[in-house]
């Protein structure tokens, strides 16, 4: 749900509650994926598959994307300062879960909460930040928050990697706990009180949804961010059973996935200035190659490398493009938007980590890429279909950036 269009004025930047909140921000990103290079122990020592262990991404994305359509109205006569700092909370506790966890169901039960956590500041991070700076400083504070969740998604992978093969994955969780705690700590220190200035409405949701330009591009985001899930989330067991790598390369292969999403989401801004809908199409398509590359030619460590940091560059443009989207798709409802766009993402994310592990179990990693590649080919088909929509152009032809 989208958080209070009201934002209050003030006079002087707030930088060190902005800063608190992107330290926030990136603990949440950074408890989110870290399974993702930790799947292998953490199957193995809880006693389940690969695909079933992968099921950790699932069950929080789909809470979140509940938990970000509904926080804001739920909590609407509550101080925004309160409910912040309750989900640094929500995230303490379910990293200490998860690494206590002594079944798979223990474990769910701590990512359930993250899910809450996760949903929750992503529907109110945008209009709380607003509200600790003058109008003509927003972009930069937004940048500000936004970098914190790009250097966590970067690092999460193989950081998480890296220190499992010191201190094993239980203590990986509960060392991330640590930053909840010191963000916690943070923002109960520097976050001024925030009232809810008006309560949110269900219905401007539901417009939202049912404009031509969202149905048409929320077909795109799906079908990009479940393909991210299904390539992403059984990476690790790809390279350990495929590629054959030891940990240590594994570790440095996700960073080098890393550096190159990182300069691709750096790079994008240029490209999709030049050409938004080529930016995202090719993107796409290339995904969808270099996914099935990896099938037949992943055995060898070099290309597997090479082909994953073409992968890495390509969806962090496509990170950067979908925002970028809904800004111009309802200008008017840009706060909206970006709920059904978090929702979206969050439920894609569910459907491709949940169906990939499916497919993992039962026919194998081979099957998972596969599938994978299927996904991205969609995804390219789905966003050349609504570039093409004369819906589309109307809401990004009118002095926007985007040339279709």
């Amino acid at each position: 749900m989208k958080e209070e269009k009201s934002i209050t004025t003030i006079q002087e930047p707030k930088w060190v509650a902005v800063y608190s909140i992107s330290l926030a921000v990136a603990g949440l990103i950074t408890s989110e994926f870290l399974p993702v290079s930790i799947l292998t122990p953490i199957a193995r020592d809880l006693h389940v598959t690969e695909g079933v262990a992968g099921q950790a991404i699932s069950v929080t994305a789909l809470v979140a994307m509940f938990s970000s359509l509904f926080t804001a109205m739920l909590t609407k006569k509550i101080d925004r300062r309160w409910v912040l700092l309750s989900f640094s909370v929500l995230q303490i506790i379910s990293n200490i879960l998860v690494s206590q966890a002594s079944s798979f169901g223990i474990l769910m039960a701590g990512r359930v909460l993250l899910g809450i956590a996760v949903g929750g500041f992503w529907a109110m991070s945008t209009a709380t930040t607003m509200r600790l700076v003058p109008q003509h400083l927003i972009s930069k504070a937004l940048s500000i928050v936004f970098a914190a969740v790009s250097f966590a998604t970067v690092l999460a992978a193989p950081l998480g990697s890296f220190l499992d093969g010191m201190i094993g994955w239980r203590n990986v969780f509960l060392l991330v706990s640590g930053i909840g705690v010191i963000a916690f700590i943070w923002q109960a220190l520097v976050l001024p009180p925030m009232p809810p200035s008006s309560p949110p409405q269900l219905r401007t949701l539901i417009s939202v949804v049912r404009r031509e330009p969202v149905k048409r591009g929320m077909l795109g985001v799906t079908f990009s961010f479940a393909g991210y899930a299904i390539f992403f989330t059984y990476l690790r067991p790809f390279l350990e059973n495929i590629t054959h790598v030891p940990v240590p390369i594994l570790t440095t292969i996700l960073l080098i996935y890393g550096a190159a999403n990182f300069f691709g989401a750096i790079i994008a801004r240029f490209m999709i200035d030049k050409n938004f809908s080529l930016t995202m199409v090719a993107m796409s398509f290339s995904m969808s190659i270099v996914t099935a590359l990896l099938i037949f030619l992943g055995g060898n460590m070099i290309l597997a490398s090479l082909f994953i940091a073409v992968w890495g560059f390509a969806f962090g443009s496509v990170q950067v493009g979908w925002p970028t989207w809904i800004t111009l798709a309802v200008p008017d409802e840009a706060e909206s938007g970006g709920s059904v766009l978090v929702a979206t993402t969050q439920l894609a994310i569910t459907l491709g980590a949940g169906l990939g592990g499916l497919v993992f179990d039962h026919v194998g990693i081979e099957g998972t890429f596969g599938m994978g590649s299927l996904v991205w080919l969609c995804a390219g088909w789905a966003i050349w279909r609504a570039m093409k929509g004369r819906v589309w152009k109307a809401a990004s032809s009118s002095g926007s950036m985007v040339h279709l």
